[in-house]
């Protein structure tokens, strides 16, 4: 009894160091752990406050629009930043947010670049699909729209793009006249068979269409926008049965009565529309 009693002690003790061992070199891993994470850490903070890693020109800048490399000029008028200072400590969110306040830009996307140090920036660039004109202050202002309504001051967007045409559909009128209805209204003037050339919307009760076929009435803009450019298109026929001149307008206010005045005084006509078309 008393051997089996001297086994169980000794066996204790020694499983007593054995943990105390292991307490022991997990301790001296933590402090290792400890000391490489701090020197790591140290090391990056030491690498990131060199020199080297600083944005001193707009050269070291990349702003790219499509596959189009924007020139230093442009990419100088589109940010807004002082040199030198840490490419750590600039927020390349903070920076493609402030361009997508600029009106010519839709999104942005912008990344540190490492080797050499600077920053890459995409853009996208909104397309305009009409030219605006504004009379306000006996000043006429000229701008552009894109498909969405976004307005775009003319010098900015040829200032980013000199050589690309502007587009052939013009709008007059102010952007609070036409911007509640803009969107339905691009989409189905552009894609009605009759050409569209002038929308005016400067009259709030009575929107003018100036087309191929003669100018348009369509009254208080609304959810029948759609089916009044779908009637225009069945009255396409009209243009080879008149000429040039003889029709003063087409009123489509109420497009199930389309009307067609003509330059003869009070004489107006209803035209028949083919079913087949």
């Amino acid at each position: 009894m008393a051997g089996i009693i001297s086994v169980s002690r000794t066996n204790l003790a020694q499983r007593r160091q054995k943990l105390r061992r292991q307490r022991q070199m997990r301790i001296i891993q933590a402090i290792w752990r400890t000391f490489a994470i701090t020197g790591f850490a140290g090391g990056l903070l030491w690498v990131a406050v060199q020199p080297v890693w600083m944005l001193k020109t707009p050269k070291q800048i990349m702003m790219k629009s499509g596959n189009k490399s924007l020139s230093e000029q442009t990419t100088q008028s589109l940010l807004a930043l002082s040199y030198p200072q840490s490419l750590w400590r600039i927020e390349p969110s903070a920076i493609a947010k402030s361009l997508k306040k600029q009106p010519t830009i839709a999104q942005a996307i912008v990344r540190r670049r490492l080797f050499p140090p600077g920053l890459i920036i995409e853009i996208q660039e909104r397309v305009p699909v009409a030219v605006t004109q504004t009379l306000g202050n006996k000043k006429v202002t000229i701008g552009l729209l894109d498909a969405t309504g976004a307005w775009m001051p003319l010098e900015k967007y040829t200032s980013l793009n000199p050589t690309k045409k502007l587009p052939n559909l013009r709008v007059i009128g102010s952007p609070t006249q036409y911007c509640l209805y803009w969107t339905q209204l691009h989409q189905a003037v552009s894609q009605s068979p009759v050409k569209v050339m002038e929308i005016n919307c400067q009259n709030p009760t009575n929107l003018i269409l100036k087309t191929e076929i003669g100018n348009v009435h369509l009254g208080v803009p609304g959810p029948q926008l759609a089916e009044q450019i779908k009637v225009l298109a069945q009255m396409r026929h009209l243009a080879t049965k008149f000429n040039s001149g003889q029709v003063e307008y087409i009123d489509l206010k109420n497009p199930e009565f389309p009307l067609v005045q003509m330059n003869q005084k009070d004489q107006k006509l209803t035209p028949k529309i083919p079913k087949n078309i």
